[in-house]
């Protein structure tokens, strides 16, 4: 009798672990894996998706670049495997307005260009993927700078903006360490400012923890949930004065508390297990221990 191979058992725990998925309480939970963070190559990270009976994927970065930058019959390809194998994406993700704020210059008005023509490829994208959810940005800040109510106030302006000229999809700004809209607190800022229907929040709680916040409860307590159309997991702990992220379970972000009051508050939407955690091997190993951490915290409820 030959003895298993390594995929033989990956394949049975996988079995086991998708079985144990659909039993949870919170099976309908609509959860997905950014694609890139288990392999660029679409048809991998597809398979490994229907492997753990999963139907949710945020799209970034595919075939070695991001989806934006990709040709339309890429981005067709990526489609056609990702409905073969029973997987809807929940959001694409974008590079929009993840760059300085552009002074109101000439030279400013070219790099803003740029991102309006980013944002049409980006809109474009998405319908072909079957999505009207794309991530965008706030703008990040420059090393050193600190943000004054002229440059919130121009933020806000342009952000405004991109909502008129993505009519029909809505824009889920993520709070990103480094950026204007960074925490719970300037996301609450945002949405007082910004009062486009089709502007909302892609919430990272552990982006928002990372950059000093107590994000959850107290964090979470600032935010309208009817503005959250999107939800990112992964864990992180303090080591040696630095945050560093950890596979899920393993670190000091409350996910399990998270969920249930997302829940509580009647949100619906998709959450996206984004790893970030860096196992030395290799990122869909990482990515798959996140995800069985996942299983126990909500295995908790």
């Amino acid at each position: 009798m030959t003895s298993p191979t390594r995929r033989d058992l990956l394949a049975a725990s996988a079995l086991v672990f998708a079985h144990r998925l659909r039993a949870l309480p919170l099976a309908g939970l609509k959860l997905g894996i950014t694609t890139d963070e288990i392999h660029e190559d679409v048809l991998t990270a597809a398979k490994f998706l229907q492997q753990y009976n999963l139907h949710w994927a945020e799209v970034r970065n595919i075939w070695g670049a991001y989806n934006t930058a990709q040709p339309m019959e890429k981005i067709h390809e990526a489609r056609k495997i990702l409905d073969s194998h029973g997987i809807r994406v929940s959001i694409e993700g974008t590079g929009f307005f993840k760059i300085p704020l552009p002074p109101d210059t000439p030279e400013g008005q070219k790099k803003l260009d740029a991102q309006w023509a980013l944002l049409t490829a980006a809109m474009e994208r998405a319908k072909a993927f079957g999505t009207d959810k794309l991530r965008a940005f706030t703008f990040m800040l420059v090393k050193g700078e600190t943000p004054n109510q002229k440059s919130y106030a121009r933020v806000w302006e342009l952000t405004r903006e991109a909502a008129r000229r993505a009519k029909g999809f809505r824009l889920a700004v993520e709070n990103i360490g480094g950026g204007y809209v960074a925490t719970g607190a300037e996301a609450a800022l945002l949405f007082k400012n910004v009062k486009e229907a089709n502007i909302g929040l892609a919430w990272d709680p552990n982006n928002a923890g990372a950059s000093g916040e107590q994000s959850f409860p107290e964090g979470y307590r600032n935010l309208d949930p009817a503005r959250i159309f999107h939800v990112h997991l992964r864990d992180y702990k303090h080591q040696d004065g630095k945050v560093v992220w950890t596979r899920v379970g393993d670190g000091e972000f409350d996910n399990l508390g998270q969920i249930r009051a997302l829940l509580k508050d009647g949100y619906k939407g998709t959450f996206t297990l984004e790893t970030h955690w860096a196992d030395p091997k290799g990122k869909m190993y990482s990515t798959e221990q996140s995800l069985k951490g996942l299983l126990e915290v909500v295995a908790k409820v």
